[in-house]
């Protein structure tokens, strides 16, 4: 890192109160389009003084004393879709800093551009904390090229992986060989040596989500370089992950065993692999040439961004929001994540500028590299352990900026009846269903000490898409799914931070 890099993260690491910043930092020149103002709201944009009156000693149903929330919910959801800034802010992002992992500059004018953002909402303790991070580049070359058959030669579109090494000089020429799964790949013995394996297992289309088509799919990015070489492969390909048949190829972290050779690993686009998997079926021969330079430098220092909104009775008491600020270097990380670290950020926004202080502290974080070592994570519960008995939930916004559903969460008991109940005050718009599950990857590391894990889950369908591609862009996000999203966090962060008596958490063991 440069010595001013290294400079500017020591003077930002100290927490800031200064909250007389005025301007939007990176804002854009034409103003975001927004919906009217419904006109059942006669006070829209004016700020809400007055606090849900607390429950009568007989109410004994959870779902009464929610519903007391009804108005507030109405009103931010109002202001969200008529006066929101997040597709504004989005836009600035992604101006600022389209290619921000881990380890590179433009990570750092991220960071930057989200602590001014904090400051200029008003935000309390905002402040950098450092975290050490990898800091692999991709690199200036990354080819694959099929030589043989002569007659199909050809230059197939690919990204290398990230933590891959790069290919000799010269790059490597070798027959093909294609498996459709990494246990097909363990059994290739002899098949293998000396050769190229392509992993081409692709998402299963007939399960009831994309991220479950994922995540059957995702461990041959991330195993299968290790699968090859144990086989005695001399480099490795992987089918993109995504349901769509295009020419796009799609990045994505992988990692190597210790006792195993490294090996060059790619991802070539699902048309590519569908070429060549038919090619090899048929039984030609099949040769590839690939060339890649990208390669590991040391670590960096990288910093979560975090900014608080003080509670007024129960401000030890802590909900974090947030989403990872760090994106692949190719596309400009709209949806994965700045859409997320937007809706985190305008949630906060939204109840300030209608007056709406909960009695609990909601403080969100920027969290660093989550897409290649998820330290943003795991450096924010290890930096807060002490006061993660007092957390009382973590909500992240990580599976995209399409329309939102409603959310996902691994509570259980009277705490899941509670969180059920504000999720349906979202019901009027499309977001008031609560599912089972996690969080995300960057608050998963709080569930060990019992902070309550719950997500935005928005309709998966395109989001694989786009996912970790060049097609990951501004112009993929609609404003008004994007601020729908942002306007339900705010609802259920708002609720769950106020209500009486609260949720009771629960030893991670037991959900």
């Amino acid at each position: 890192m440069l010595p001013l890099f290294a400079t500017l993260l020591l003077l930002l690491a100290a927490p800031v109160r200064d909250t007389g910043v005025n301007a939007e930092p990176g804002a854009v020149a034409a103003a975001a389009v927004v919906a009217p103002a419904p006109a059942q709201v006669s006070n829209a944009g004016a700020a809400l003084t007055t606090a849900p009156a607390a429950a009568p000693a007989h109410v004994t149903d959870v779902t009464d004393v929610v519903a007391g929330y009804a108005d507030e919910v109405a009103a931010i959801m109002a202001e969200s879709l008529a006066r929101g800034r997040a597709m504004e802010r989005l836009t600035a992002l992604c101006s600022t800093a389209p290619r921000r992992l881990a380890g590179s500059p433009g990570y750092l004018a991220a960071a930057e551009w989200a602590r001014q953002t904090m400051l200029a909402d008003g935000l309390e303790n905002v402040r950098w904390e450092l975290v050490e991070v990898p800091h692999w580049v991709r690199g200036s070359t990354g080819r694959v090229r099929l030589v043989e058959p002569a007659a199909h030669a050809a230059e197939l579109p690919m990204l290398a992986l990230g933590g891959s090494i790069a290919t000799p000089p010269g790059g490597i020429t070798a027959e093909l060989v294609v498996v459709d799964s990494l246990d097909a790949g363990k059994l290739l013995g002899e098949a293998a040596r000396g050769r190229i394996v392509l992993f081409n297992g692709p998402l299963d289309p007939t399960l009831p989500t994309t991220f479950a088509a994922y995540s059957g799919a995702v461990g041959q990015r991330g195993a299968g370089a290790t699968v090859a070489a144990r086989q005695g492969a001399v480099a490795s390909l992987v089918r993109s992950m995504t349901t769509r048949l295009d020419d796009n190829p799609h990045t994505g972290a992988m990692h190597y065993a210790d006792d195993v050779p490294r090996i060059p690993h790619a991802a070539i686009s699902t048309l590519a692999a569908e070429k060549l998997a038919t090619l090899v079926a048929a039984g030609q021969r099949v040769v590839l040439h690939i060339e890649q330079n990208c390669e590991t430098l040391p670590n960096e220092q990288n910093p979560n961004v975090i900014g608080e909104y003080r509670g007024t009775t129960r401000a030890d008491e802590v909900l974090v929001v947030g989403g990872h600020l760090d994106a692949w270097d190719v596309g400009q990380g709209a949806h994965d994540d700045g859409g997320g670290c937007v809706q985190a950020l305008e949630a906060l926004r939204l109840l300030k500028t209608l007056g709406l202080r909960p009695k609990r502290t909601i403080r969100v974080v920027m969290f660093a590299n989550e897409e290649n070592g998820l330290a943003g994570g795991r450096g924010y519960a290890k930096a807060h352990e002490g006061e993660l008995p007092r957390h009382v939930l973590a909500l992240e916004s990580d599976s995209g900026s399409f329309v939102p559903r409603g959310f996902s969460s691994d509570a259980t008991g009277d705490t899941r009846e509670l969180l059920a109940a504000i999720v349906e005050l979202l019901e009027p718009w499309g977001a008031g269903t609560l599912v089972q599950g996690g969080g995300g990857a960057d608050i998963g590391p709080m569930r060990a000490h019992g902070v309550i894990q719950v997500g935005l889950k928005p309709d998966s369908a395109r989001y694989f898409d786009l996912h970790h591609s060049p097609r990951d862009t501004i112009e993929q996000v609609n404003p008004r799914e994007l601020a729908l999203g942002a306007g339900a966090m705010a609802a259920l962060l708002y609720v769950a931070a106020d209500i009486e008596p609260g949720f009771t958490r629960e030893a991670a063991e037991s959900r």
